[in-house]
């Protein structure tokens, strides 16, 4: 069995992921803002699991808190980094958009980078983060969250690159959800709105064959391939 870290569980894809882990026998180490919920998972699980207070955010804390974690764990297979957030911001409020690039850009890279170092000591591990399909195009809704998004798929593009460069066993998942049935699914008119079961099951089979990227659910590919194609006259339209 392996030892799993899930970061951002307490609900939401996270929490499905980390769910179906521990039903399969493996070890997880689930973390988030919310402890709470996270103890009705530790609750449940009790013989498998353990439950952390972890902000990516907040990095100084993080560090010590990923730090603590990792000596804890005799060995880490797998780290899935589903924490995230996203607000639309027409008005352009830079306080969300902060908050937005906190997380999802300086949070992120903190933990990535904390996660690549640490499978390079041991060496070996799989990092999984749950980007999105967002980072394809510019969104005029939500402009920070799209750009934060791009961001993440470079950056793991690029990590992906150093360690084939260097010859390291370390296996890295962009995964490019679209619509999920979460509280991340926001605005009118959403489509192809998948289960959170669902999205769970095709990302874990996607870990299993160690993917560099996966859109779910996989109707998505088809439509990112249209996003990336079309102009920006036509685009910027819809």
């Amino acid at each position: 069995m392996r030892n799993v870290i899930v970061i951002g569980a307490s609900s939401g894809i996270g929490r499905e992921l980390a769910v179906k882990y521990l039903e399969i026998g493996d070890t997880v180490f689930v973390g988030a803002r919310r402890t709470e919920l996270l103890r009705e998972l530790h609750l449940k699980y009790h013989d498998n699991s353990e439950y952390f207070y972890i902000d990516i955010a907040d990095n100084q804390n993080a560090s010590k808190i990923l730090s603590d974690i990792f000596k804890q764990i005799k060995g880490v297979d797998l780290v899935l980094l589903c924490a995230g957030t996203g607000e639309l911001n027409s008005e352009l409020s830079f306080e969300a958009e902060k908050t937005t690039i906190d997380t999802n850009v300086t949070g992120f890279t903190f933990v990535v980078d904390a996660c690549f170092n640490y499978f390079k000591r041991q060496g070996f591990g799989h990092l999984v983060v749950l980007t999105s399909i967002a980072g394809l195009r510019g969104s005029a809704a939500a402009p920070g969250y799209n750009a934060s998004k791009a961001f993440q798929i470079n950056y793991l593009e690029g990590l992906r690159i150093k360690a084939r460069k260097e010859h390291l066993p370390i296996f890295l998942t962009d995964v490019r959800p679209g619509f999920v049935d979460t509280a991340m699914a926001k605005g009118e008119g959403l489509i192809f709105v998948a289960p959170v079961a669902k999205a769970a099951k095709q990302i874990m089979d996607a870990i299993e064959k160690r993917k560099a990227r996966v859109y779910v659910t996989k109707r998505w590919s088809i439509l990112a391939w249209l996003f990336r194609s079309l102009p920006f006259s036509i685009y910027s339209k819809l």
